[in-house]
């Protein structure tokens, strides 16, 4: 491999490749449109696209795309070639400032949630500058927006940034009262953790349910799972080794500053983890990892799985939201300081973000709501439903201390002994870390964990920058006014503080107890996707993101209609699935079980062996009790979806889908699973669990 400083960045349009490539007046223009949101001329658009055709067709492209990102959560592209004819029969490679700006892909099939009809099909891509351009094979990829013909949202990437923007402005409203003139712009940052499977080519192959549907809908639970905790931190395999050190390289290569790699808790599983990038960057990189997780994967004879929850019985795959704030002068807004007690910059930011997660907790559950991710939350290897914070002893205890008005005596660090003299002593934390909370304060930012591993990264960070502006503006509004700041500040993050405590918890999150204490303090336990969707278009919801210019009511409701309609479209697939792969298969493997058995019994009888206590006896009439519950279990799971296409409004759909189909669904994998253990391993249609975990020597 080449030096990792010489091939970083080496596909991206980034800052030294502008300055190296670009007219000074060219790029200081470029500079003041990244950082200050300036818009650019025609004649400037047209030399920064020349200067970047030319440095990608040294790169080997011949295409540009514009690359965005619709609300299908995936990445879209539609490539043009750079060619024109050039009247003589041949061609001259050109790209002009205006192909550069914008585009116009059809975007009559993309879900709009009734933002547009669907013979209104144009749309429009207009370029993120403070994206970098990347070229991908032989593409050059230019970050965008997508918007309608009238100017709604139709993808993740518009409100993200109009979420920064509204928090960016807020921020600096309050850090002015602190005399911080020089701030002119407050970013937030994120540093998303991605979890993955990794499992062999082969085996993804005999699985319907894992193509169809990325999870597996049926499996019987392998000797050996996770119960030794043997698979995390452990070696890594030479095969995946080789994966990840391919996999470093190629998002090395694009700017992704991909940092930490290891194994995960399940057998198959593993973790990703980049340096904090600006949010908007963040999102982008997190979606190109993801997609070449994926293709890096195929390289090496393997598929990489990101669904939520691919396989029952180990745990499935999160990924945790690293957020944080920071100054354009460099400070970091959540950073506590030495004595974070006499903070009070810190202690203002630090009671926005407790009184916003308190205030909207069910949008941050909304955020991170899907289908397959429902499978995770609550279970004892995620965060449960009920949204909480983790802050952890010290900060609590000042907390305490400002709501009780009584002095904070500091936490002193304390020396760790290892117990013996070879290790040298090393400071202990003043806290600890909480694995069970959704939401916790880990030094200097904010570890939001309840996040699923197939989702974009762009909901919950939307959410997040526009409730803690929320809140930042309200503080702002009233100490704007203030006489005596100090004395107004206290006053303030007093009241506050004691109005939300409640939402912190820096206890164990999957214990039942808690539970029960959660609904004494009032906290919302939104246990599924379709508990948690209707928050998305309340009154609350609804004022505060028009408030701040993040989204329109009506690019709301929109959102409200494509997630309910995800979610019942992935169930419904799910459950077509199951049928398909019961009735062609697992049917047969069944009867052909019952068929060897009988001839076994037949034969012993003829040679005048009692058969009536036999072993064949009761293994036959215990799969064939088992096949006839799953005959009428899949004929009860045929009929509902049957009713189900009876339903028109989306809500009612999804709500038929969790409430019925998804509980067919679960009792007719229970007699599936059973009777997996019965049938020979020659005879059963599909590979087990353990085959597939142990895939990959």
């Amino acid at each position: 491999m080449s030096k990792v400083t010489e091939i970083f960045g080496s596909k991206v349009f980034n800052d030294e490749t502008m300055k190296e490539r670009l007219p000074k007046d060219a790029y200081k223009a470029l500079r003041h449109t990244i950082e200050e949101g300036k818009p650019l001329d025609r004649d400037l658009a047209n030399v920064i696209a020349h200067a970047m055709k030319e440095w990608a067709i040294e790169l080997g492209a011949t295409h540009f795309t514009h690359w965005f990102q619709p609300m299908t959560g995936v990445t879209a592209e539609k490539h043009d070639s750079f060619i024109q004819p050039d009247g003589n029969g041949k061609v001259i490679m050109t790209f002009s400032g205006k192909e550069l700006v914008k585009g116009e892909p059809d975007a009559s099939s993309f879900p709009s949630g009734g933002l547009r009809a669907t013979f209104e099909a144009r749309g429009y891509t207009a370029w993120d500058p403070t994206s970098p351009v990347f070229v991908k094979d032989d593409t050059l990829c230019i970050p965008t927006a997508f918007c309608s013909y009238s100017g709604e949202a139709l993808d993740k990437k518009t409100p993200l940034l109009r979420s920064m923007e509204a928090l960016d402005k807020q921020a600096v409203r309050v850090l002015k009262l602190f005399g911080h003139d020089d701030v002119k712009r407050v970013i937030t940052t994120v540093g998303p953790e991605q979890e993955y499977f990794l499992i062999d080519s082969e085996m993804f192959n005999k699985r319907p349910d894992l193509i169809y549907t990325g999870r597996t809908l049926f499996g019987a639970k392998p000797p050996k799972g996770q119960e030794l905790d043997d698979h995390y931190f452990g070696t890594i395999k030479p095969r995946v080794s080789a994966y990840m050190k391919e996999l470093d390289e190629e998002l090395w290569k694009l700017g992704i500053l991909a940092k930490t790699k290891h194994n995960e808790v399940a057998p198959a599983q593993h973790e990703l983890a980049p340096i904090f990038s600006t949010t908007n960057i963040a999102t982008d990189h997190n979606q190109l990892t993801m997609e070449i997780m994926k293709v890096v994967a195929k390289r090496h004879g393997m598929t990489c799985l990101l669904h939520e929850k691919p396989f029952a019985g180990v745990n499935g795959s999160g990924k945790h939201n690293n957020w944080s704030i920071s100054t354009d002068t460099g400070v970091n807004l959540l950073e506590p300081g030495a004595t974070p007690s006499q903070n009070t910059q810190f202690l203002l930011f630090l009671t926005a973000v407790i009184k916003a997660v308190d205030e909207y907790q069910d949008l941050l559950r909304v955020s991170v709501a899907s289908a397959g991710n429902d499978h995770r939350l609550g279970a004892n290897e995620a965060p449960p439903a009920i949204i909480s914070m983790f802050i952890g002893d010290e900060l609590e205890a000042i907390v305490e201390s400002i709501i009780e008005g009584t002095d904070y005596t500091d936490v002193k660090k304390k020396k760790m002994s290892i117990g013996t003299s070879v290790v040298p002593s090393i400071s202990q934390d003043t806290t600890d870390r909480n694995r069970t909370s959704p939401f916790a304060f880990t030094g200097n930012k904010f570890e939001f964990r309840s996040l699923g591993s197939a989702a974009s990264i762009s909901g919950p960070n939307i959410i997040l920058n526009t409730i803690v502006a929320e809140e930042l503006d309200k503080f702002a509004t009233e100490l704007e006014k203030a006489k005596d700041l100090d004395k107004a500040i206290e006053k303030l993050v007093k009241r506050e503080l004691t109005a939300h405590k409640r939402i912190i918890f820096n206890g164990n999150g999957y214990s039942e107890e808690w539970v029960k204490e959660a609904e004494k303090r009032g906290l919302t336990n939104l246990k599924s996707t379709v508990d948690a969707l209707p928050a998305f278009v309340s009154q609350k919801a609804i004022d505060v993101f028009t408030k701040h210019s993040v989204l329109t009511e009506q690019e709301l409701y929109s959102r409200y209609d494509i997630q309910l309609e995800n979610y019942y479209k992935v169930i419904d697939i799910e459950a077509l699935t199951m049928d398909a792969m019961v009735k062609k298969n697992i049917m047969a493997a069944a009867s052909d079980y019952q068929y060897t058995l009988a001839e076994t019994l037949n034969a012993k009888a003829a040679t005048g062996i009692k058969i009536d206590s036999s072993v064949e006896k009761k293994r036959l009439e215990q799969a064939s009790e088992l096949t006839v519950k799953m005959d009428e279990r899949l004929e009860k799971l045929e009929s509902d979806i049957e009713k189900g296409k009876e339903l028109t409004e989306t809500y009612d759909l999804a709500k038929f889908h969790h409430d019925v189909i998804f509980a067919d669904m679960n009792e007719l994998r229970e007699v599936v699973d059973e009777l997996e253990t019965l049938v020979p391993s020659d005879i059963w249609p599909y590979p087990t669990y353990g085959e597939i975990l142990y895939s990959v020597k």
